[in-house]
């Protein structure tokens, strides 16, 4: 943090748009209230790093934040515009289609929670999708209660609408097992540090190695097209609750106490003292399954064949048009040179180079109205679609850049 030369500041600050946003060179500015987020930097203009500064009005002073969420790549320069004083959606030039549309959050509840943890200015990065996505599935219940065979049998009728997220650990690995496959393994200093930054759904220390949930883990499976199932116990359902997933949270009970105990004994799997130790637990899970408010449903798994009906009925899947898997959310192929202007809840991006003018439609409109998700996973529901011009009815635009 530190005073900024008063002619650097004019130069940043002068000739924004209506709304607070101007692109000059390898950066671009947005005011929010009192705050001039300046977004890019590097020295060589073909390719921008994706940095972010804030020049505080109210001190005079500069301040680099603590950045959160997985930062943008590099790319060859951006647009900016606010939303709703608590984002700015940045438009990347020069990327993929799946890389191009960013959100930088500035005053949203995840961020004014990092705020109090971190004890300092926090922004958090959200990469755009469009569309929006099926809930997770978070199934919990008893060890020995039939979660792993329900999941099994959901998996071989549909093995192209659910998928696995890949958890973290912080133990080695073990014979064949593979990194990103059977585990992300890490370092503990690193998961420690991700699980304060918020970047874990739920997490547990297992015989002295950090065992957890990240959202990105999450995020990728459904940004594959399908539906992510959350195999967790009561504990980490509860965090999974308390996050900013949006999720289905179903918990699988047995008929009783003595058919669980009975199903356990015919694993053979155990010892009397783990026997013993696993009903406990049971009986605590299953109190706290009941009582606790985490569960949406609770299913009792007395004949695994009717259960496995009521679970699939949950997740909307007993009719014949049930088996369609959604596809994956596509990116938005735009070209490098664009300008992007903003109206109400829309995004317009000018497409206009002197090839796409020829074009029959090169506008494309991005609806932000009904945004859900955000950092430290990412913003789903954009609506993108494209028009033919300005005389289509989108008049009172500005023009950011």
């Amino acid at each position: 943090m530190g005073e900024a030369p008063a002619f650097v500041v004019d130069n940043l600050l002068q000739n924004q748009d209506g709304f607070g946003s101007k692109s000059k060179g390898c950066k671009t500015t947005t005011t929010i209230g009192d705050k001039t987020y300046v977004i890019g930097g590097g020295n060589d203009e073909s390719t921008l790093s994706v940095e972010v500064q804030i020049f505080d009005k109210t001190t005079g002073n500069w301040v680099t934040p603590i950045v959160l969420g997985t930062k943008p790549n590099t790319c060859k320069g951006l647009s900016a515009v606010s939303l709703n004083d608590d984002r700015i959606l940045i438009v990347k030039k020069g990327s993929t289609p799946d890389d191009c549309i960013w959100f930088l959050e500035v005053d949203t509840r995840f961020v004014r929670e990092q705020k109090k943890i971190q004890g300092t200015d926090v922004v958090a990065w959200s990469k755009g999708a469009r569309g929006y996505a099926e809930k997770p599935v978070v199934i919990s219940g008893p060890s020995g209660v039939g979660k792993g065979t329900l999941i099994s049998m959901l998996m071989k009728e549909f093995p192209s609408m659910f998928g696995f997220s890949v958890s973290h650990t912080t133990r080695a690995p073990r014979c064949m097992e593979k990194d990103g496959v059977h585990y992300h393994f890490t370092e503990r200093s690193i998961m420690e540090k991700e699980i304060k930054d918020g970047k874990f759904l739920e997490y547990a220390s297992v015989h002295g190695n950090l065992y957890g949930t990240s959202i990105e883990a999450v995020e990728v499976v459904t940004d594959a097209g399908k539906r992510c199932i959350l195999d967790i116990d009561v504990q980490g359902a509860r965090s999974v609750k308390a996050s900013s997933l949006e999720a289905i949270f179903i918990f699988i009970c047995p008929p009783s106490m003595e058919e669980l105990e009975k199903r356990l004994r015919s694993r053979g799997t155990e010892t009397e003292e783990q026997i013993l130790k696993r009903l406990r637990n049971a009986k605590t899970e299953m109190e706290q399954g009941h009582s606790s408010g985490i569960f949406d449903h609770i299913l009792y798994n007395d004949n695994l064949d009717e259960c496995y009906e009521s679970l699939k009925k949950l997740l909307g899947l007993d009719g014949a048009a049930a088996a369609t898997q959604r596809s994956a959310p596509q990116g938005i192929d735009l070209p490098t040179d664009h300008s992007v202007s903003k109206m109400d809840n829309k995004i317009i991006i000018n497409c206009g180079t002197p090839e796409l003018k020829k074009a029959s439609k090169n506008l494309i409109v991005l609806d932000v109205s009904s945004l859900k998700g955000g950092a430290p996973g990412r913003t789903r529901g954009l609506d993108v679609y494209a028009i033919d011009s300005f005389s289509d009815g989108l008049n009172g635009i500005n023009q950011t850049s």
